[in-house]
């Protein structure tokens, strides 16, 4: 079975918590040998909450790490140790791809930042995430600051949607997007870094930061430069609702007139296409609670919101239910593509679920299932020895002296 795209791409990843993690993990699952380094105490992902405990080592992991971390191997360095950097440094020389997600200046202070790995590695592409970007010419002046994924969704303006007048913001209302958003961008940085050099054989920094990758995706500035308050973008571009259904919601879209005659023979109102109170956007939202709603809602009456959506769908109309969790595990599109990969741990009642790659190749063989998150340290011996040539003496002194674990 294929390997995938990447196979034979080699990745170095000083990496913790989400973005950078979530980013490898992608490439892995496209392919790539991804050796992630971690401190001797394991990084700051496996100490989230919740936990289980894992039946290989019998650690505490945290639910961060086990979604993000799928098919990689760990190395565990101290990297605050001359030796231990010497070791990351001595790795870098046999990959194609280092990165790492400190805050800005940090990885530089290790002496493991793009200049020292370039220095030994010319055709390196170095990846870097963090809160505000690498750069200081000019820095930025939030470079110093920490970022999580609620400070930069914020900071880039997504928590103005559908905001309530006053009322505090709701923050994570998005997942962790401000993690995985800046991941997706690192990867295409780095896929097209690739190409480039496939042409040049240089190497480069690719440097991502997460505001910069959430105001791309937030969109409020557009949106603002045109007059469009984004706490108010959904108001009167047309139907943008969800309906209740027996056990659950199912969202509609109608944003053009010409798609509201559709949309009323579906829901048994054909008579709306005639009111002249439903004649434009701006009447479908003056008259939505009044008509529209109670209409569509006693149409999806004795109705699951996946059948209601599914009839609306067969007549054209753009709909589908609001899904739990459960309600995606289950889903049939879910299962025949092979997107959650179910991890059996002994101890637990239920699998860990965790999402796996949304990029299928049609020329392709299916892409073998991932492997399970690696253990703290587990390839350590392995990787030493085979990449940097070391005795199992040598391994063991490195062990004595607190350098790997």
């Amino acid at each position: 079975m294929s390997r995938g795209p990447l196979a034979g791409l080699r990745v170095l990843a000083a990496e913790q918590m989400i973005a950078l993690p979530h980013a490898t993990q992608l490439l892995s699952l496209l392919g790539a040998d991804v050796i992630k380094v971690e401190p001797l105490a394991g990084e700051s992902g496996r100490h989230g909450r919740p936990t289980i405990e894992d039946d290989r080592d019998g650690r505490s992991t945290g639910s961060t790490f086990l979604r993000n971390n799928l098919g990689k191997a760990s190395i565990a360095l101290d990297l605050k140790q001359e030796r231990g950097r010497e070791l990351f440094l001595g790795l870098a020389e046999k990959v194609d791809v280092v990165a790492e997600n400190f805050r800005p200046g940090s990885a530089d202070r290790l002496g493991i930042g793009y200049e020292a790995v370039r220095a030994r590695n010319r055709a390196i592409l170095y990846v870097s995430i963090s809160g505000f970007g690498n750069r200081s010419d000019p820095p930025s002046p939030y470079r110093e600051w920490a970022a999580y994924a609620p400070v930069v969704e914020a900071m880039a303006g997504l928590y103005e949607y559908a905001r309530s007048d006053d009322a505090a913001p709701r923050l994570a209302t998005a997942g962790a997007l401000g993690d995985t958003g800046p991941a997706l961008y690192a990867v295409i940085g780095l896929l097209a870094a690739l190409r480039e050099r496939d042409h040049t054989g240089l190497g480069c920094h690719v440097d991502v930061s997460m505001f910069d990758a959430m105001i791309a995706i937030a969109d409020v500035v557009h949106l603002d430069s045109v007059g469009v308050d984004p706490s108010r973008a959904t108001e009167g571009i047309g139907i943008l609702h969800a309906f209740r259904a027996d056990d659950g919601w199912f969202t509609i879209e109608i944003v053009r007139e010409p798609h509201f005659p559709r949309f009323a023979e579906a829901v048994g109102h054909p008579e709306w296409t005639d009111d002249p109170r439903l004649a434009t956007r701006a009447g479908w939202a003056e008259h939505l609670d009044a008509v529209i709603r109670p209409g569509v809602e006693d149409w999806a009456r004795g109705q699951t919101k996946r059948e209601a959506a599914a009839l609306l769908a067969r007549r054209g109309v753009a709909a589908g239910p609001v899904n739990t969790a459960a309600d995606i595990a289950t889903d049939p599109h879910v299962r025949a593509r092979g997107l959650v990969h179910p991890f059996e741990v002994p101890g637990r009642e239920r699998p860990v679920d965790v999402v796996g790659s949304p990029i299928h190749f049609g020329h392709r063989e299916p892409l073998p299932p991932p492997a399970r998150w690696p253990t703290l340290g587990g390839d350590t011996d392995a990787l030493l020895s085979e990449m940097l040539s070391l005795s199992a003496e040598v391994i063991a002194e490195l062990r004595e002296q607190r350098i790997i674990g």
